[in-house]
């Protein structure tokens, strides 16, 4: 394991939307004595399956898992990140979180925290969800998947989720029970912006069932 090492990992079926998220993250800081890596996962079986394909192809300490459609604009990201990390109880970080996760497994349907711009076919806005994170952060029980930074490996549970939903509220609820806390930090203005375009529910009905069986 490099301690001194950052992977960005993302599963990636488009081109255009790997090259955006690579121009975004070439204009990082780098803190000094420190790598960073980029790793595309292409044609993965599910996103979970991509996940753990990255996560044992990386020796980073620090891996950052992230869809190709997520464009990092804060350049002090992977500083914020070491303050967060310095903290060993700290396992995940996401930029969207729910305190309580629904009973339903919903994560839309309970309060949210955090901040991204996101931009969608019909608008670009400001996404500030409901409250604002306590300095520097705030445990969470689930974070939502455009962006999860880990400094610990926890396999993905590929075994669950086929699909490509519940991966994320899965994953986060595998650190809690190793017993890591999963946070959102306070942020200023978002760190990222999440070019989402349409949703696609067509397994997320199916996985959600999964989920609440498995951890609810």
């Amino acid at each position: 394991m490099d301690e001194k090492k950052f992977c960005i990992i993302m599963c990636v079926n488009d081109k255009h939307f790997e090259q955006e998220a690579i121009t975004y993250i070439n204009r990082l800081r780098i803190p000094e004595g420190y790598d960073i890596d980029c790793l595309s996962i292409w044609e993965a079986a599910s996103m979970a399956a991509g996940y753990n394909e990255g996560m044992k192809t990386s020796d980073a300490k620090y891996k950052i898992y992230m869809h190709q459609d997520v464009f990092i604009i804060n350049r002090d990201f992977l500083y914020r990140l070491l303050e967060i990390f310095s903290n060993p109880a700290v396992g995940m970080v996401g930029c969207i979180g729910t305190p309580k996760m629904p009973a339903n497994g919903i994560m839309w349907y309970g309060k949210r925290i955090g901040q991204i711009f996101a931009h969608n076919v019909y608008h670009t806005l400001d996404s500030g969800f409901l409250d604002i994170v306590r300095s520097p952060y705030q445990p969470v029980e689930a974070i939502d998947g455009l962006l999860m930074a880990t400094q610990y490996d926890i396999p993905w549970r590929e075994d669950l989720f086929k699909h490509w939903d519940f991966y994320d509220a899965s994953q986060s609820f595998e650190f809690i029970r190793a017993g890591y806390e999963v946070v959102v930090p306070y942020m200023e203005q978002p760190w990222v912006i999440h070019d989402e375009g349409f949703m696609k529910l067509k397994t997320y009905y199916e996985d959600r069932k999964l989920f609440v069986k498995e951890y609810l």
